[in-house]
């Protein structure tokens, strides 16, 4: 009797997850903002984790929705990614460096000022990457519910700040029409799709790269659509249960206690988000100037991550996608590299003062 009522317990909490978030994306859509099946699901996940009512996206869900993710970014990719970034790698190195360079320093200055104890300002203000910087804090000894927190929260407003530009910026006469939720299906195609994305996807969580889940189908994808060989089958309906799944996990990392602990640094923590966003932003402008891509391509290629949530809204907007993953996959992969490295750096420099 007890685990029906708890079976039965649970399937509400989804079934209330998905209403509060169809209801909160359909409102989004009606706006015409981007990417609005993955910030309803994530506003919804805050809004009932906070309520003490929230379920568990189950790590298979999570993993999957990551590499459905992996995929449509890597149908994304054509060879003009390599050209691009052959033609402009020195502005774009320096453009990465510079992000991460301001992001670091952030960290820094929140550990120093007592804010945030030890390196958990660093890898809390990592512009991207967040679930990977998440693990790697655990790792390196810092305090993982505030740096959890700190990256859940600086993926919010990058995601909401950027679909807010992309919505502003397009207008709504530009904006593309909403797409077919229900397009014709291709069983072939779609198999094909799924298991290769199951498969490659598999090989990336064993690999045990972060994000690997999503790297492993990313790549699948960019060298059979690069080699002209097969473009993945991602049907509307598909993609939008993934931007759920992305979405949910991310919401619902918003526990109580996380932000009951963040609640005395909060305001200096969204200083340092919006500082941060404000930086990168300035950054676009000298892409816009010194490589005349439009503006809006420039701001959401340069937005601080995550890498997942920024090819999402680019995707579902008129601009150079090549472009943007270019900067954002360059940015991840340093961060990915020398995370580590800097978290030393920044605990060094603490212990000397």
């Amino acid at each position: 009797m007890a685990t029906t009522r708890g079976a039965s317990g649970g399937a509400m909490r989804w079934v209330g997850l998905t209403a509060l978030s169809l209801a909160i994306a359909a409102s989004l859509e009606a706006l015409r903002l981007p990417a609005s099946f993955l910030i309803g699901p994530l506003v919804a996940g805050i809004v009932v984790r906070l309520a003490g009512v929230a379920p568990t996206v189950p790590r298979p869900a999570f993993l999957a929705s990551q590499a459905v993710v992996g995929a449509m970014l890597g149908s994304a990719l054509t060879p003009s990614i390599v050209a691009t970034f052959r033609a402009d790698w020195p502005i774009l190195l320096v453009t990465v460096a510079a992000i991460v360079a301001a992001a670091t320093f952030s960290g820094w200055l929140l550990s120093r000022l007592g804010v945030v104890p030890g390196t958990t300002g660093v890898w809390g203000s990592s512009p991207g990457a967040a679930s990977a910087m998440v693990i790697q804090a655990g790792a390196h000894g810092a305090d993982v519910p505030m740096v959890a927190f700190m990256q859940y929260l600086r993926v919010l407003f990058v995601a909401s700040t950027a679909s807010l530009v992309a919505r502003v910026g397009i207008g709504v006469d530009a904006m593309p029409p909403p797409p077919v939720i229900f397009p014709p299906l291709h069983p072939g195609a779609l198999a094909l799709t799924v298991a290769i994305v199951a498969v490659t996807g598999g090989l990336g969580v064993l690999s045990r790269v972060p994000s690997g889940a999503m790297l492993g189908p990313l790549l699948a994808g960019a060298i059979l659509h690069g080699a002209d060989v097969f473009v993945f089958d991602l049907p509307t309906w598909l993609l939008i249960l993934a931007y759920a799944g992305l979405g949910w996990t991310i919401g619902l990392g918003f526990t109580r206690g996380a932000v009951a602990h963040a609640a005395r640094a909060l305001p200096w923590i969204v200083l340092s988000i919006l500082a941060l966003i404000g930086f990168a932003a300035a950054l676009s402008t000298v892409l816009v100037a010194r490589l005349g891509v439009d503006p809006l391509t420039a701001y959401l290629a340069t937005s601080p991550g995550g890498m997942d949530t920024v090819a999402i809204i680019a995707a579902s907007t008129p601009v150079d996608v090549s472009f943007v993953l270019a900067l954002q996959a360059v940015r991840f992969f340093v961060l990915i590299a020398i995370g580590p490295t800097l978290s030393r750096a920044v605990a060094r420099s603490l212990a000397r003062r």
